[in-house]
């Protein structure tokens, strides 16, 4: 095994009381939507985060997002964006389409934009896994949000 005491290795930080979150939530599937929303916003508050710090949009549909989360990414207000929707499939080939092109779209945003984005769009086969899932997905991109938007604030403050 390693030894590692000399390496400076940055720990895991969900501390959000200083940064600003942007949160999109796709209103197709509200429910779903509405359920990741709740357990997203209760984790950041949980983790020291402002109401005022905290920006919530709703756009039409997963294909929406990675629209809006780019704009907000590019006003420079954000530490961090946070994608929240359902994509449920159905008898067509659109579940697909729409899976695939939202993930590729916030990855997209995300590389070109330098700032973390935590992708919540479940991806299910039916109505009851999204409900099974919605509480636990949208408490882990909260945290995902919050310890890479910390991690690139250490990385931006580091003098080694």
């Amino acid at each position: 095994m390693p030894y590692y005491d000399d390496i400076l290795e940055f720990e895991p930080n969900l501390d959000g009381s200083d940064l600003r979150v942007g949160i999109v939530m796709s209103r197709f599937n509200i429910d779903i939507g509405e359920g990741l929303l709740s357990a997203c916003t209760a984790e950041l508050k949980k983790n020291g985060m402002q109401d005022s710090n905290i920006l919530i949009v709703t756009v039409p549909g997963a294909l929406e997002i990675p629209l809006t989360i780019k704009r907000m990414a590019m006003s420079d207000q954000f530490d961090a964006l946070i994608a929240l929707g359902a994509v449920i499939r159905g008898d067509t080939y659109h579940f697909e389409v729409v899976a695939n092109e939202s993930a590729r779209g916030l990855l997209m945003v995300q590389l070109e934009a330098e700032i973390p984005i935590a992708n919540g769009i479940l991806t299910t086969d039916n109505e009851d896994q999204a409900i099974a899932r919605m509480s636990a997905k949208g408490m882990e991109a909260a945290q995902v949000a919050l310890e890479v938007a910390n991690l690139h604030i250490k990385i931006d403050e580091v003098d080694i």
